[in-house]
Parts: C-alpha cells; sequence; structure tokens
C-alpha cells in the first residue's frame, strides 16, 4: 500500500519580528515578545483558529505586566483562511495579527 504524501500550504516568509503563536503556554510567548522587543521597537503577533485567544492574553499581558504602559497596539488585523484537509474538503479558519510597538 503507498502512502499518499500529504500536501502543506506554501510557507511564507516571515519578517524576524513575527511571532506565531500556537499551543505553548502564553508566558513562552510572552517572554517571546520581551527577547523580540529588546532588539526593536516593533513586533506581529500571528495566531490562528483556538490559538487565537492565548494571542490576545500575550498581547495584553506583555502590554500591561512587562512594560507597564510603555507598550501599544498599533494594529489589529483579522481574517479568514480557507484550508484544504485531507479528504478533500475546505475549511475556513480565523485568523488575527497583533501589532504591538514600544512608545518613546
Amino acid at each position: 500500500m503507498t502512502e499518499k504524501p500529504s500536501i502543506k500550504p506554501p510557507r511564507t516568509s516571515l519578517d524576524k519580528n513575527t511571532i506565531l503563536i500556537g499551543q505553548k503556554p502564553v508566558m513562552r510567548y510572552v517572554n517571546a515578545i520581551v527577547m523580540r522587543l529588546g532588539e526593536g521597537s516593533e513586533v506581529i503577533i500571528r495566531a490562528r483558529g483556538r490559538a487565537i485567544p492565548t494571542a490576545v492574553d500575550a498581547a495584553q499581558v506583555s502590554c500591561r505586566r512587562f512594560f507597564g504602559g510603555k507598550l501599544a497596539v498599533s494594529n489589529v488585523s483579522i481574517g479568514t483562511e480557507t484550508l484544504d484537509s485531507e479528504n478533500g474538503q475546505k475549511h475556513n479558519v480565523s485568523t488575527i495579527e497583533i501589532k504591538l510597538f514600544k512608545k518613546e
């Protein structure tokens, strides 16, 4: 029996200031945000599906707890991606992109 190769969507190039949110604990992403903001003045948080609440939590914890009002949200973008499943069906998945920047 031959195994069917899995079809993965093409990867887009990510900026070094982009953090992709997944299933890790919120504080791991907060740590990543703090580290990236130590190198620059802006960070982009991207998530989709069930990871969206984690992205929002990471952004809020970073703004309120670690930067004490010196970090702000510059833009929030929402959207929908259409993904192909293994059985040929298409699924819509919600997406979010949160841009944070350091106030001077």
